[in-house]
């Protein structure tokens, strides 16, 4: 992004078009990336005074500066001077005061002063006097990757997002709108999306919906642009406020394309609740996974994107999860009213109590969780469990009653996951060529071997190698069935012995 006072747009017919680089400027753009790599090692005042004479040659100061803007962010200054700035002026300054400068000759004995109180010479003190300042700074290196053509891409990119900061409404299509919308929740945006005939729309709502316009809010539409830049298709349509005209810019993917370089990092969440939610709930042992951004939702002539999807690990069915933060009233109603519209869809809305929205989320037929500060997993853990009942009761239902594992010795999770199942749904099935011990399934035959490989006396160290040779991990639930116990002996291990 540039700065405002180097916007370039022409504002012919009514429109609001910047006005981009044309092939002709990467010669400029190379004469500035010659001036900075030319200068390394010399101060800003240098530089400056090098982009200053660059800027009375060139037909457009602007574009210079706007160059020199973005390269600027990829220089380093140093403070480069013989004593600290501040130490050599506090030294000159008291040996001056003492001395009484007033002639070039008191001048240079005060500098002699400050140099035998410093230990350094009076040509180091005074150059060293200003070294601090921004005019005196050393640029270092210019370490960039910008060529020309690459600096003039970047240049085009950063005046459209400088000319979307006074934006109030844009209207995007685009052909990766997973992506956009991912942005749009990053960015904190207030949007919707719509269905027309000629495909999906997203319109992105401008500060004034809020309360007041701020840079803050504009700057979050101008970093939207390079992810909608970087679709294989796209069109921009904006309505911006220019100093109290309404003003309309129009882009599509034959102005722009985003450079090679890596864009500032954006926030992963729309909130720290939601980041708060996901860390919690994710570090659950669940029959649900956590899905971030699901797919899109038909509602009406809208589509509603979650926040996320809680998935069924067992056959893919998805409760879709929203997070109410701290919305406008208006935007809340928006919210509400696509709600209502969605079909045959299992939507959790977990609202900021101090929304007081749960009833009319209600009205809509999702069901609403308040939260405070945090949403609290056991209330959504409670309002999953009814989805869980049918869900198991239907896995259950695809099952035989009864179930004949093809190995000696398996496990009831192992049997599930084999079945694509939850664990609880064929805990109830029956087992003829096996028997259950504990949560382990053992042929007959296998248990006789056992119990004529174990006897009392031995070892658990011993019995646990044996059962391991037949694949049996339930060690104690195996023992126990075989009529046996385990005594311990402090911290040495212990020994099976008979039941009493």
């Amino acid at each position: 992004m540039l700065t405002k006072d180097l916007l370039r747009v022409s504002r012919a017919g009514g429109g609001y078009r910047p006005r981009f680089t044309a092939p002709a400027d990467e010669a400029l753009a190379a004469r500035v990336l010659g001036v900075y790599q030319g200068h390394v090692g010399e101060r800003r005042r240098d530089l400056d005074s090098a982009l200053a004479e660059l800027e009375r040659a060139a037909d457009d100061f602007k574009l210079v500066r706007g160059f020199a803007k973005l390269l600027e962010r990829e220089a380093t200054f140093e403070v480069r001077s013989p004593l600290d700035p501040r130490r050599a002026r506090t030294a000159a300054f008291e040996a001056a005061e003492s001395v009484g400068v007033v002639s070039e000759a008191e001048r240079e004995a005060a500098l002699a002063a400050a140099a035998e109180r410093t230990g350094a010479t009076p040509d180091s003190v005074e150059a060293s006097l200003f070294a601090d300042r921004d005019v005196e700074a050393v640029l270092a290196a210019v370490e960039t990757d910008y060529g020309p053509g690459s600096l003039c891409e970047q240049y085009d990119l950063s005046l459209a997002q400088t000319a979307l900061f006074d934006a109030t409404a844009v209207r995007i299509r685009t052909s990766d709108p997973k992506a956009l919308v991912s942005a749009l929740k990053r960015l904190r945006l207030l949007y919707e999306i719509r269905r027309t005939d000629s495909g999906r729309v997203v319109i992105v709502t401008g500060p004034d919906a809020l309360f007041t316009r701020s840079r803050r809010y504009g700057t979050r539409f101008a970093r939207l642009l390079r992810t909608v830049t970087k679709a294989a298709e796209w069109d921009l349509k904006a309505t911006i406020d220019d100093r109290g005209t309404e003003r309309s810019l129009e882009l599509d993917g034959t102005d722009l394309r985003p450079p090679d370089t890596d864009p500032v990092a954006e926030p992963t969440f729309d909130s720290g609740v939601e980041s708060d939610f996901y860390a919690r709930f994710d570090a659950l042992d669940l029959d649900w996974r956590l899905l971030r951004e699901p797919e899109p939702l038909a509602s009406g002539e809208h589509v509603v994107i979650p926040d996320f999807a809680f998935e069924w690990r067992y056959g893919g069915f998805r409760v879709f999860f929203e997070i109410m933060g701290f919305w406008t009233p208006e935007y809340v109603e928006k919210k509400l009213s696509r709600f209502a519209d969605l079909e045959d869809v299992a939507f959790l809305v977990a609202y900021d109590e101090s929304l007081g929205v749960g009833e009319a989320i209600e009205a809509t037929g999702q069901r609403a969780i308040s939260y405070s500060g945090t949403v609290r997993l056991a209330d959504v853990r409670d309002a999953l469990r009814p989805y869980e009942a049918d869900l198991r009761a239907e896995s259950a239902a695809s099952l035989p009653d009864s179930l004949t594992p093809a190995a000696d010795v398996t496990t009831i999770g192992a049997l599930a996951e084999a079945h694509g199942v939850p664990e609880r749904a064929i805990e109830d099935a029956s087992f003829p060529g096996h028997e259950r011990v504990g949560r382990t399934l053992v042929r007959p035959g296998v248990l006789e071997a056992v119990a004529d490989d174990v006897e009392a006396g031995m070892t658990l160290d011993a019995v646990e190698s044996v059962l391991d040779g037949y694949g049996i991990e339930a060690t104690g639930a195996v023992l126990s069935r075989l009529g046996y116990r385990i005594e311990w002996e402090g911290l040495g291990g212990g020994t099976v012995r008979q039941k009493a």
